[in-house]
């Protein structure tokens, strides 16, 4: 049986932003979700993260993500279109309704800060009009999830570096082109369509991030960290909503990323797959984070919450992502240029609940 490791709230913790987009994300059918065009100018005026949001009205659509940490966070819309979802943390599921007499974004559809530090594994998965009180409406629209991870213990410094795709300590084996659009970091990436094509980086830190732009003529690339085993994602998004020809989200989102690391020095290597054929895989940047006290948490491989959910009744409860000291704010990590985003306002659960192991 795991030890439950609770989050230390006196540690410097962050939170790590997963935009829509973020291909750490694992959409199990695509063509189950739309997003807005990415390229559309009067995304700059909505209220999404990035101006994107992916939204399914397919029963079971689903999506998953593996993370490390002692807190997550789930950010979209209510509203009168949408209905009921799950939510499922390491085999334990909550169900809840984000219907609502009148639209919101930025809502909370789901917090839960008393994970114990380790990997967990998260579902959500639309329900549709699964509940009488969801009023026959069945969508459901994701924006952005917060995941927090720990950098060193209270009183720590952190400092952040950010290694663009031209810098020389980037090592990169195959065929690789120079990318531009004022979007990127430094104003390029680079791009490689062979199969093995690869990039690495030799870095000490505590943690460490890849970004990428995402397109939909990209597919399968794999991360080593040190002598880990490989781990696979998948670029392949819902590119629905008026899309057309080439879907692509030149703003670079997160591709990777992975904390709690000792003060040895690593290697991140990450490999195009290439697959399907000539798929292509783009690199932004590295960012790793170094602080002046290492003190990675001894982690299981998977913990219980103890997350106490609203009631049944429709009574409410609230809740906050963590906050963290301003010695802690680091820019330019995240897919939104902040790694560590302060909510010190409440956002209330207007959801209905029932729970099941």
């Amino acid at each position: 049986m795991s030890t439950y490791i609770p989050l230390n709230g006196s540690a410097i913790n962050f939170n790590v932003t997963i935009d829509d987009w973020a291909s750490i994300l694992n959409y199990a059918n695509p063509s189950d979700w739309e997003t807005p065009d990415p390229q559309s100018p009067a995304l700059a005026t909505t209220p999404w993260l990035e101006g994107t949001w992916h939204k399914t009205g397919v029963v079971n659509a689903s999506i998953t993500l593996n993370f490390e940490g002692p807190a997550i966070y789930i950010f979209g819309a209510s509203g009168p279109q949408y209905g009921s979802y799950a939510i499922t943390v390491d085999g334990t599921e909550w169900t809840y309704s984000a219907y609502a007499a009148t639209n919101a974004s930025n809502y909370l559809l789901y917090g839960n800060p008393n994970l114990s530090y380790g990997n967990h594994q998260l579902e959500i998965r639309n329900l549709g009009a699964f509940q009488a009180t969801d009023h026959g409406a069945s969508a459901f629209l994701l924006d952005y999830i917060l995941a927090t991870v720990q950098l060193g213990p209270q009183g720590t410094t952190v400092t952040n570096t950010t290694v663009e795709d031209n810098n020389p300590s980037v090592t990169y084996s195959g065929t690789w082109t120079s990318q531009s659009n004022a979007l990127f970091s430094g104003g390029t990436s680079m791009e490689t369509v062979q199969q093995g094509g690869s990039a690495s980086l030799s870095f000490t830190g505590t943690a460490v991030y890849i970004f990428g732009d995402s397109a939909n003529n990209q597919g399968s690339y794999s991360v080593v960290l040190d002598s880990g085993p490989p781990q696979t994602y998948n670029t392949l998004l819902g590119c629905g909503g008026g899309t057309s020809n080439l879907c692509q989200k030149t703003q670079p989102s997160l591709k990777y990323y992975a904390s709690n690391l000792n003060s040895s020095q690593h290697t991140i290597t990450v490999t195009n797959n290439a697959n399907p054929s000539g798929a292509s895989f783009n690199l932004d940047r590295f960012v790793y984070t170094t602080p002046s006290v290492y003190a990675p948490v001894n982690v299981s491989a998977t913990s219980n919450s103890t997350f106490v959910s609203p009631t049944s009744t429709g009574s409410t409860s609230s809740t906050s992502a963590p906050k963290a000291s301003s010695a802690s704010r680091l820019y330019g990590i995240s897919d939104n240029s902040l790694l560590l985003l302060l909510l010190g306002a409440f956002w209330i659960f207007r959801s209905r609940f029932s729970h099941r192991l």
